[in-house]
């Protein structure tokens, strides 16, 4: 089993979605990240899955748990670079994603992190 790479910039860490995702990669994730967030005090975590093509109601359902565990932990989350079939997926399984925050890419996450958090100017 793969495990997805957690970089870290600043106070952010960043995950990369790059490999096909299932049930134990994404509770691999899930743990990793918790250990990562704790460990280096990173008060954002951006999620970019640009080259996830495909995503189940698991998989939807564990990026709402994984932004809320680091809401819990301190760390704001936004998902970046979300397809549109993805986006259509989501909606069609009836999963909201709710208070996970997206932005189209990642500048615009990183832009958004640092609105939240107060350090940037509104753009």
């Amino acid at each position: 089993m793969e495990r997805v790479p957690i970089l870290k910039l600043g106070d952010i860490l960043i995950i990369s979605i790059q490999i096909d995702l299932d049930d134990q990669s994404v509770l691999s994730l899930q743990e990793d990240l918790a250990g990562r967030v704790v460990a280096t005090g990173a008060r954002g975590v951006i999620i970019d899955i640009t080259a996830v093509e495909i995503i189940d109601s698991f998989i939807g359902r564990m990026l709402a748990t994984i932004a809320a565990m680091c809401r819990l932990l301190d760390a704001d989350t936004v998902v970046v670079g979300m397809r549109p079939a993805v986006a259509i997926t989501l909606v069609e399984l009836g999963l909201s994603l709710g208070g996970v925050r997206t932005a189209l890419d990642l500048e615009k996450g990183v832009a958004a992190l640092e609105h939240v958090r107060g350090r940037g100017a509104t753009r």
